[in-house]
C-alpha cells in the first residue's frame, strides 16, 4: 500500500531563527500535500478503512484533518463528508470542497462537529475517520520519526504541538519503534486550548468549557485518554504559550524560512524562547513543523493586528 504522504524536508534551523550557538532541527510537515502532518495519519487510516471495505468516509475537523481526509478519499476513489465547526474559515471550507468532499458546517467547536459527524456516519453507513484517536492514525504519524532516523540525524528531544493528542501519540510510537524511548517529547499548547496541560495537572482528562485561543486547530476541549496514559510511560513535558508568542513565532518563521504556518504550529516554534530553562539541557531538539492550511499572509497580518504586534 503506497503511502499518501510525502517525505518532507529535514533542515537545520538557521541561526537567526533561534539564535547562534545551538542546533535545532526542523521537520517541515507544512509541506505535505494537504498542508499539514495530518496527511500521514489520516492517509494511513483512510487507505486501510477502504481496503477493509469502506465505501464512504466522514471526518470532523477544524480544517487540517478534513483536508487530509478529502485528499485521501479522492485518492482511494470513495466519497468524503467533512464536518467543520463554525470557527473554520470560509476559505478553508472552500479548499476542502475543491478536493471533491462534501462540507457540512455544524456547531461552535470541534466537539460539536464530532458528535454530528459520528451521527452522520452511522446514518449513512460510512466509516468515521477520527482526526486524532485511532492507532492506525498514530502509526501514520510515526513515519515522521522514521524519516528523521533514516537521515541519520541525532536529536535529543522532540517538540510538538498538541490538540487532541494524535500527533503526540504518533511521535512516541515512532521513537519507541526506532529504539529512542528515552528521548523526551515537549508537548506545547496555547493558553485557551490547553486541555493536555489541564489533564496532566488533574491526573485525568479534563473538558475545557470553551476554546478561547486563536489556535483553533488545537481546539479539542478534551484530550484523548491515550495521550494522558503516554505521560505515565514516556518522558513528556508540557509547555503552554500565549497566542501572542505563537503568532510572533509564525511571523519569524515566515520571514526566515519563507513558509507560512498556523498559530497551532507556531506554539511549538515559540516554545524554545518561552521556556529557556527547560531547553537549556537539550543540545539538538527536533521541532515538528506541523503546518496548517488555515493561514494566509492576510490572516497572519490580521492576527498580528488583533494581538497588538504591529
Amino acid at each position: 500500500m503506497k503511502p499518501l504522504h510525502v517525505q518532507t524536508p529535514l533542515l537545520q534551523a538557521p541561526p537567526e531563527l533561534f539564535g547562534r550557538g545551538r542546533t535545532v532541527w526542523l521537520k517541515l510537515d507544512a509541506l505535505q500535500p494537504s498542508g499539514s502532518f495530518k496527511q500521514r495519519g489520516v492517509g494511513r487510516l483512510v487507505q486501510q478503512r477502504v481496503a477493509d471495505g469502506a465505501r464512504a468516509v466522514v471526518c470532523a475537523s477544524g480544517g487540517n484533518a478534513g483536508m487530509a481526509a478529502a485528499l485521501a478519499a479522492a485518492a482511494c476513489g470513495v466519497p468524503a463528508t467533512i464536518v467543520v465547526p463554525q470557527s473554520t474559515g470560509v476559505p478553508v471550507r472552500e479548499a476542502i470542497a475543491a478536493r471533491g468532499a462534501s462540507v457540512v458546517v455544524h456547531g461552535a467547536s470541534w466537539d460539536d462537529a464530532h458528535a454530528h459527524a459520528t451521527a452522520l456516519a452511522n446514518a449513512q453507513g460510512a466509516v468515521y475517520v477520527h482526526p486524532f484517536d485511532d492507532p492506525l492514525l498514530w502509526d501514520g504519524h510515526a513515519t515522521l520519526i522514521d524519516e528523521v532516523v533514516r537521515e541519520g540525524v541525532a536529536f535529543d528531544a522532540v517538540v510538538t504541538s498538541v490538540g487532541g493528542g494524535g500527533l503526540l501519540a504518533g511521535i512516541v510510537e515512532g521513537l519507541r519503534r526506532n529504539g529512542l524511548a528515552q528521548v523526551p517529547v515537549i508537548a506545547v499548547e496555547t493558553e485557551g486550548a490547553a486541555s493536555y496541560a489541564a489533564a496532566l495537572a488533574a491526573g485525568e482528562p479534563v473538558t475545557l468549557p470553551a476554546i478561547t485561543s486563536i489556535a483553533t486547530s488545537l481546539g479539542a476541549r478534551r484530550v484523548m485518554p491515550h495521550a494522558l496514559d503516554l505521560a505515565k510511560q514516556h518522558p513528556i513535558a508540557s509547555v503552554v504559550v500565549s497566542d501572542r508568542q505563537a503568532v510572533q513565532a509564525c511571523s519569524r518563521f515566515a520571514e526566515t524560512m519563507r513558509v507560512l504556518v498556523e498559530p497551532a504550529c507556531g506554539a511549538s516554534l515559540a516554545a524554545l524562547e518561552a521556556r529557556p530553562d527547560l531547553f537549556a539541557r537539550f543540545h539538538a531538539p527536533l521541532i515538528e513543523v506541523c503546518g496548517g492550511m488555515g493561514v494566509t499572509p492576510a490572516r497572519l497580518a490580521a492576527w498580528r493586528r488583533d494581538l497588538g504586534l504591529d
